[in-house]
């Protein structure tokens, strides 16, 4: 039975990922080409030039196709929370379900509502109302990974909330804190400004391969002119964001940056590693032989992590080892600690099956927070709560080589974005850009290089913060279902020859839209 219930784990581990996966092959490109798009409509309205119109209209085909499947893939992403993790549900359901209702009452209905203008209004309303409709669309799509990337956020930073002893359950009691959180203000301005740099990178690309074959050269050159400009500044912001989303991981989950450097030691002024080569699991244990070789920027990660060239960076073994110097409890406390914490919950459950009146109310004044035993019990005790459920230590670190090198991926590619798409600019202005065939080859392979980029990101959020569904609140292996492994088997394959046939589906269409260029009406 346990075994089968660790199968069920790792499956459902493993679908939920690739669900999000092949999710998030379509939603960047929707949330940016859709602003792309309204832009376009916007110059076609002000000018009244037909160019723009057609020029709108084809971007628009490509955005439809896109959209269509990132809203299938969505839909089943939310319904695995219901099926495959119905621990998780049934524990944070009264916060975790609040911004996905929102999601999908308010943000989806607007798109729902709009799309269809958007898409058979043309030459049936006012260019006014079709372009309200347009925009509509597109702040609709944007307002709906608000409300999901709230969620997520949440995840990574449980605040807001409180436990009930009675039902077992964590229940909101400040919206506000979940929805305006540092934590998910930040990953959705990262996040968004991200994917208007995959979006503006793919229209530079689809240009640039029109401009190789000496087609559509007036909507390949204004298109570029827009999109690298956009692109340029939205790159510039999800580097900034970036940043920001370090400082406050070293805050809210310093395993995850530890892990995502490999620093096993910390210390003052730590490094920034720029590129290295790690070592086998079995050969590291400390900074000294994590590597075959790096190079490193001296201070920066201190710098990066808490604005100061001096602070204090734990590493892996500070925080499995612990460290009192510094105020960092050892693991095996933590998992100590949680441990009680879920003693006094077991001690409650059987007192109340008893009918021990007063039992429960000395279990009670303890998750009381305005109790003096109760505040020091939650502060103390059942703010580990998590780690009661980790059996080992060695638990609580990530996949450090994941990590470690989808980060530098992230980050590398990030540059070069910002540095193509100031090129591509410039001597798309100068009326140079047509002449330069390997820079024009260079941006059509920038587009799958900006997918393998945007993934490399949320797998540093996502696998960062394993073992845990919920940062230190509940790990992966409590919350799933309990259901037998072989169905969780069963739909995985069946929703991952789904998801590649929509995927080839898209792809098809897209090339075959691609080849055949602006319609003229």
């Amino acid at each position: 039975m346990i075994t089968d219930y660790l199968s069920t784990v790792d499956w459902s581990r493993a679908q939920f990922a690739m669900t999000a996966i092949y999710h998030w092959l379509f939603v960047p490109l929707t949330l940016g080409l859709g602003v792309l798009v309204a832009l376009m409509e916007t110059l076609y309205v002000r000018t009244g030039d037909e160019f723009w119109r057609r020029t709108t209209k084809f971007w628009m085909r490509l955005f439809g196709v896109n959209f269509a499947i990132g809203v299938a893939t969505g839909l089943i992403l939310e319904f695995e929370f219901g099926t495959n993790w119905s621990n998780y549900s049934h524990f944070v359901g009264d916060i975790f379900g609040a911004p996905l209702a929102i999601e999908g009452i308010f943000a989806f209905f607007l798109e729902a509502t709009f799309v269809a203008v958007m898409f058979f209004g043309w030459n049936k309303v006012s260019r006014g109302f079709h372009l309200t409709a347009t925009w509509l669309t597109a702040i609709g799509a944007n307002l709906s990974a608000w409300w999901i990337l709230v969620a997520n956020a949440w995840m990574q930073h449980p605040v807001g909330c409180d436990f009930n002893l009675e039902t077992v359950r964590n229940e909101m009691t400040s919206f506000s804190e979940v929805a305006l959180s540092p934590v998910a203000v930040n990953k959705f301005f990262h996040t968004v400004t991200s994917s208007f740099t995959l979006a503006a990178l793919f229209v530079v690309g689809v240009s640039a391969w029109y401009l190789l074959r000496g087609r559509e050269k007036r909507m390949a050159s204004k298109s570029i002119a827009l999109a690298s400009v956009f692109g340029f500044v939205f790159a510039l912001a999800t580097a900034y964001t970036g940043d920001r989303s370090g400082a406050i991981a070293a805050q809210t989950q310093p395993m995850k940056l530890a892990a995502m450097e490999a620093l096993y030691d910390g210390g003052e002024g730590a490094p920034l590693t720029v590129v290295g080569v790690l070592r086998p699991e079995a050969e590291r244990s400390s900074n000294d032989d994590a590597f075959h070789f790096r190079i490193d920027i001296p201070k920066l990660l201190s710098v990066m992590s808490f604005r100061d060239a001096g602070a204090y960076v734990p590493g892996i073994n500070d925080l499995l080892a612990g460290n009192a110097e510094r105020g960092i409890l050892s693991a095996e406390e933590k998992m100590r600690r949680g441990r009680a914490a879920i003693d006094e919950l077991e001690r409650y459950r059987t007192a109340r099956n008893a009918g021990d009146t007063a039992t429960m109310e000395a279990v009670s004044r303890l998750f009381d927070r305005s109790t003096p035993e109760g505040e020091a019990f939650l502060r103390d005790y059942f703010a580990y709560f998590g780690y009661g459920y980790i059996d080992r230590p060695e638990q609580l670190v990530p996949n450090v080589p994941l990590l470690f090198y989808s980060f530098r991926v992230m980050v590398g590619a990030g540059c070069f974005f910002i540095l193509l798409l100031a090129v591509v600019w410039w001597l798309n202005r100068r009326d140079r850009l047509a002449s330069k065939r390997w820079l024009l080859w260079v941006a059509v392979w920038t587009i799958p290089l900006a997918y393998l980029a945007s993934q490399a990101g949320w797998i540093v959020a996502e696998v960062g913060r394993q073992p845990w569904a919920i940062q230190e609140m509940m790990p992966v292996g409590i919350a799933a279902s309990k259901i037998p492994s072989g169905s969780v088997t069963t739909t995985f394959f069946l929703f991952l020859a789904l998801f590649t046939a929509l995927l080839i589906a898209e792809l098809s269409i897209l090339f075959r839209q691609i080849a055949l260029g602006p319609k003229n009406d």
